[in-house]
């Protein structure tokens, strides 16, 4: 994305307020489809409560940590792929 006097044109600030919702909601449903599957099982079959603690302190860590690591890989791709050619690299296309 090409910076004009140091401002954005409308259309690279909608793309990048698309990209970040984008990168937020799947990673909120990512998170929250993987802490179903590993608490789930806790609530559906009769285990005891400190299994049961022990399962939804794991659940909420690698939901954490799945969230993080998908808005950071989105928005990380996006950057990437949005960048015009570097000087001093050499175009494919050329």
């Amino acid at each position: 994305m090409e910076n004009h006097g140091g401002r954005r044109r409308q259309a690279e600030r909608d793309a990048i307020t698309v990209e970040i919702g984008y990168a937020l909601f799947s990673a909120a449903f990512a998170a929250a489809v993987l802490f179903g599957a590993i608490v789930g099982p806790a609530y559906v079959f009769d285990v005891s409560d400190g299994t049961r603690g022990v399962l939804v302190g794991v659940g909420t860590t690698v939901a954490v940590v799945l969230f993080f690591a998908r808005v950071v890989s989105v928005l990380t791709r996006f950057r990437q792929t949005s960048q015009p050619n570097q000087p001093g690299r050499t175009n494919p296309d050329s």
